[in-house]
């Protein structure tokens, strides 16, 4: 009997579920089409035909992203210019060319089984549809960008998180709002280079960044690699400057046994105290007032709760109920002022209190920039205005991008943008540089004409001098008008420091991570380059005694660990009780490992050396 294969009946699946087989699945896929054009099919089905499965995939299930196309029916475009003119005088609507199977959304599985062209000259016979808008192939955050089609496509996805990064002003009631953290710039702009996106969203409401001079050259080897010099006398005008919000919250919880949280300052008396200074920014309430300069360590919400475990309620003296302190403190590294406080309800009807701190950023060493091109840098060197460089009118860069950023990326859409930038800034015209323009290359011949009727060279370069020496460069340096946006990564967030701090109960090692007061882990290819140094002292050093050392009594005898016995004065061991006892430091995480040896009934002997 001759082998059958799966595929020799077509079969027909709904939604990923088998519902029966056709003859020839390519006819039946069209007949689904013409129905749904015609409007006897929903609008909302989508069908696929899969040749090599010989199978027919309907998809009608909710979360599928979908995208409209104009059909293509005998090299023709449905949308006639006819169509058009109506569209334009408002006499027809979106919904009528998709009632009338002009215009038809598909979804990735249904998009496998078409041709699609970009522009209507390019039809062909087998072109099925037509791009609705060419820009449309990218998404709503790749399209804040100006001339993205010539930028390497690794830095789209860079430059769409830099996009969503960015500090701006996010939402015209910040004011009202409590958001966990949130950022502001003070003097956001619209860009002088903006996209047709861009002014169908209105982004040029709630901009989130600002037009920099930005000129490409190095600056006495600050800016190497990626990182970029500012100009301080900008810095101090608000350029980059921002906000930084941050909201504490607390509430007063009921507990079974009808006991419950209270807001108020601690008294002495309760359990895990503070001592008097770390309240005395408190109202009477227990809770800080707005305008307060507040530090790491200030109590911010005074609160005091009941003790965790019953039998604790009640002190020594059978009277006064035992409480414990669990106010909100700042945590390490934070200080600001307070911007306001809120009193509020939760749903089971207990009390809510929010406060929200806040704190003036500068851009200072460390804190990142970054274009809507994904050239990413950090501020390495804030110079004075006097020791930048400078043009013939005086004009000063705000910042300086290192030339070999460019290249090796093949971020040309940074250049493009640099000199609309400044022929938008010259004519006092916002430029268009939405991707894949009708007038795609005759766009640089334009800008130039612009940059030479108002004297300047057309390709943007310019003669520069030096700041300090007062000499001119020799080589003309290109500079113009680039839109960065200051992103959230602030050095002011990261900093984490520690000499002496707290240490883990299990492992007596220090803690981890910047919010427990950490230590910066040295990992294992740390210690491979101390050993590769020969540095056996300072490994030492590092990995035990600034680590968790631990001195401990070995017995000789039987090489158990002992203990020091404090009513009869001397060393034991407990498994021979002998007293010769040599005391040996070790890494406690290892004094740890012999004791989980231990619980699995497997003895670790340790022999001494003299």
């Amino acid at each position: 009997m001759a082998k059958r294969s799966i595929n020799e009946k077509c079969y027909v699946y709904i939604n990923g579920k088998i519902l029966g087989y056709v003859k020839d699945g390519k006819t039946y896929t069209n007949e689904i089409r013409t129905a749904r054009r015609t409007g006897v099919l929903s609008g909302e089905i989508n069908v696929a035909f899969v040749p090599k499965l010989n199978a027919v995939h309907i998809n009608t299930d909710n979360g599928r992203i979908r995208k409209p196309y104009i059909i293509v029916e005998g090299g023709k475009s449905k949308l006639t210019p006819d169509l058009m003119d109506k569209l334009r005088k408002k006499e027809i609507d979106f919904n009528y060319l998709l009632r009338h199977g002009i215009v038809e959304f598909l979804d990735a599985e249904e998009e496998e089984n078409t041709l699609v062209v970009f522009k209507e000259k390019d039809i062909t016979a087998e072109t099925t549809h037509l791009e609705v808008d060419t820009t449309s192939i990218f998404g709503f955050t790749l399209n804040m960008s100006p001339f993205p089609e010539h930028n390497n496509a690794a830095r789209h996805a860079m430059l769409s998180n830099f996009i969503k990064q960015s500090q701006g002003l996010y939402a015209t009631n910040f004011n009202l709002r409590f958001d966990s953290r949130s950022y502001l710039l003070f003097y956001p702009q619209a860009p002088i280079v903006s996209t047709s996106v861009f002014k169908s969203a209105h982004m040029e409401k709630h901009p989130s960044g600002q037009n920099f001079i930005v000129a490409l050259s190095t600056y006495y080897g600050y800016n190497m690699a990626d990182a970029i010099v500012l100009n301080k006398a900008a810095v101090d005008r608000g350029l980059g400057r921002s906000m930084f919000y941050k909201t504490y919250s607390d509430e007063e919880r009921r507990y079974p046994g009808g006991q419950k949280d209270v807001f108020k300052v601690p008294p002495a008396t309760a359990e895990g105290y503070l001592g008097e200074h770390a309240y005395s920014k408190l109202s009477e309430d227990g809770i800080i007032e707005p305008e307060t300069i507040v530090d790491e360590g200030d109590v911010l919400i005074g609160k005091v709760a009941p003790p965790r475990f019953l039998e604790e309620s009640i002190s020594a003296s059978g009277l006064e109920e035992k409480i414990r302190d669990d106010s909100t403190t700042l945590k390490a590294g934070e200080k600001g002022v307070i911007d306001s406080v809120v009193f509020t309800e939760s749903t089971g009807a207990t009390k809510v209190v929010k406060v929200r701190i806040k704190s003036l950023r500068v851009p200072e060493k460390g804190d990142k920039f970054a274009s809507r091109q994904g050239q990413k840098g950090v501020a390495a060197y804030i110079v004075p205005q006097e020791d930048m460089p400078f043009n013939e009118q005086g004009i000063v860069p705000d910042l300086l991008l290192n030339p070999h950023s460019v290249p090796n990326r093949l971020t040309f859409g940074h250049l493009l943008e640099e000199l609309a930038g400044k022929a938008g800034a010259l004519s006092g015209k916002m430029v268009d540089g939405t991707a894949f323009a009708e007038k795609g290359s005759q766009r640089i011949e334009e800008y130039g004409k612009t940059l030479e009727e108002h004297g300047f060279d057309k390709f943007g370069d310019e003669t520069l001098y030096d700041g300090i020496t007062g000499k001119r460069f020799q080589a003309k340096i290109f500079n113009g008008v680039v839109y960065y946006n200051r992103l959230y990564h602030m050095v002011s967030n990261k900093l984490q420091v520690r000499s002496r701090g707290p240490v883990q109960i299990l492992t007596h090692q220090p803690t981890e991570g910047k919010a427990r007061q950490g230590g910066l882990r040295f990992g294992e290819m740390e210690r491979d380059v101390l050993v590769g140094y020969g540095a056996s002292l300072l490994l030492k050093e590092r990995l035990l005694d600034q680590s968790d050392k631990a001195a401990v009594l070995i017995c000789k005898d039987c090489g158990n660990i002992g203990y020091y016995d404090y009513i009869k004065r001397t060393v034991v061991c407990p498994i021979c009780g002998g007293t010769a006892m040599s005391e040996v430091e070790i890494s406690y995480a290892f004094k740890l490992l012999l004791d989980e040896i231990k619980s699995m009934h497997i003895f670790p002997a340790m022999k001494l050396k003299e």
